[in-house]
């Protein structure tokens, strides 16, 4: 028995597909959802989204929060942002983390909660796209 995914971004639908498992960062910890699943409306936050498929490897996005609906038989993640691990461009995310440093290093508050953000997410997109590179050795 399987669920359908369907990952939504404000640009795009980045996955649409019947699934096994589906682990996400909710704002209170780990989820795991199985199909049959009781239903339910959960926060999601700055994390690693996995997706459990039979016979295929496990596929991974780095999601920056947004909010997931539960289904019996269908999730739908609607997140802020949301990237395939093997599509996160590692020097990219190394220079967004830097320049977010920066402008918290500076101290300016205007600028504070845009940097934290900017640093949760580089820090995120870092440590999803490691994991996958670890994991493919």
């Amino acid at each position: 028995m399987t669920l359908r995914l369907e990952i939504l971004t404000i640009e795009h639908k980045l996955f649409d597909d019947q699934v096994d498992m589906v682990i996400a960062p909710g704002t209170e910890g780990l989820l795991g959802i199985l199909p049959r699943h009781t239903p339910l409306l959960t926060g999601l936050t700055f994390g690693e989204l996995q997706i459990k498929q039979e016979g295929q490897e496990d596929q991974y996005f780095a999601i920056g929060g947004g909010f997931m609906e539960v289904r019996p038989h269908h999730v739908i993640v609607m997140a802020d942002s949301a990237e395939r691990s093997e599509e996160i461009d590692v020097s990219q995310a190394q220079e967004a983390r830097q320049r977010a440093e920066e402008l918290l290093a500076k101290g300016n508050s205007q600028d504070t909660a845009e940097a934290e953000t900017a640093f949760k997410r580089s820090q995120m997109r870092l440590k999803v796209a490691n994991q996958r590179r670890l994991k493919r050795k």
